[in-house]
């Protein structure tokens, strides 16, 4: 078919309608992507032009490999702003793209596509929560091409997975407490009472100074911008917690620190705990990170409703509910006060 009716480079096929008529598609180059369909050999909308100009700065497939996409992908505006989100995606997606290095992207646009990468997310089944987020990653990329135009579509959305855990019903105990001060250090403790008193992610608990607490007209409260959801959360300071701040030696500008006062990183902190838990013979289940369903008792107690509390963990209001029913149930001594302040709490959620 002639194309000097066409701009440089444009391939158009002709396909007939059940009707009879006809409809024209327009493709960047031959094999190329699609950017126009029209009723018109010849379309006559100046829209068309710039569809065509976008289309055909795209990388043609052949050229376009899966390690470019990838790489397009992290030096993206679309890489998440926290550091540990950064390096998980970095590396996870490394492998995506070392695994697939010789092929061109364009290949994710066949269906057949999912089942290589499933066949590659396999190398991990002995690992489920590593299989089930090296899909993620992989798919929030191919997401990413489409979106930018690099890719026309996919077929990897909504991969199978294997990871399944309801964590709401592992939380720190006061015996479990009680165990674990009995033989962690100082600095240890401190980093476990602050989380269990706040709920904060070790990445901000790391970060908290003096400067965070203020007055309020019946006492002291933490004032924190989270570095998750950027938010600010206003969090009362318990007894407990108010110990830590207290006993912080004036000269530290950090309320929690190693053992020789320096700074701590959150992947330190989280090994802290861990190492003490294994030596006080704690389940291994229990993290640092499972502080937050015991902090969300404490809330309770201190007077935030359900919704602030599940506001301020980035949970659902039922999520934060049975968290702390659980709690009561495997605390004795809290059981009766807790359920009873639980379903006032319920009661007043909309």
């Amino acid at each position: 078919m002639p194309q000097a009716d066409m701009p440089k480079g444009v391939h158009r096929v002709r396909r007939k309608l059940a009707n009879g008529k006809s409809r024209f598609h327009f493709y960047a180059w031959r094999g190329g992507s699609k950017f126009w369909e029209d009723d018109h050999r010849k379309p006559s909308d100046p829209a068309f032009y710039q569809a065509f100009a976008e289309a055909a700065a795209r990388p043609k497939p052949a050229d376009y490999t899966t390690p470019q996409m990838v790489d397009d992908f992290l030096s993206s505006t679309a890489m998440p702003k926290g550091e540990r989100s950064r390096a998980d995606i970095r590396k996870r997606g490394l492998r995506f793209a070392d695994h697939f290095k010789d092929a061109p992207a364009v290949i994710f646009e066949e269906r057949g596509a999912r089942g290589e990468v499933n066949a590659w997310r396999a190398l991990w089944k002995h690992s489920p929560k590593q299989h089930d987020m090296v899909g993620t990653h992989a798919v929030r990329i191919l997401n990413w091409a489409v979106d930018e135009g690099k890719l026309s579509e996919h077929h990897c959305h909504k991969l199978h997975r294997l990871y399944e855990v309801d964590r709401s019903e592992i939380v720190w105990t006061p015996a479990d407490r009680e165990a674990f001060n009995a033989v962690a250090p100082e600095w240890v403790r401190r980093i476990l009472c602050a989380a269990c008193e706040t709920g904060l992610r070790p990445a901000d608990l790391i970060k908290l100074t003096p400067a965070h607490v203020e007055q309020t007209p019946r006492g002291h409260r933490l004032r924190v911008r989270t570095s998750k959801r950027k938010q600010l959360a206003h969090i009362p300071i318990t007894p407990a917690l108010a110990e830590v701040i207290d006993t912080t030696p004036p000269s530290r500008m950090l309320i929690l620190t190693n053992a020789n006062g320096n700074a701590l990183t959150p992947h330190r902190a989280s090994e802290g705990v861990r190492q003490w838990r294994d030596k006080a013979k704690l389940s291994d289940e229990l993290r640092l990170y499972d502080a937050r369903g015991t902090a969300a008792t404490r809330l309770l107690n201190a007077g935030l409703s359900l919704a602030e509390i599940a506001n301020h963990m980035g949970w659902s209001v039922r999520h934060a509910a049975n968290v702390i029913e659980h709690y009561a149930r495997v605390s004795p001594d809290e059981t009766d006060a807790v359920l009873v302040k639980l379903a006032q709490a319920k009661g007043g959620v909309a």
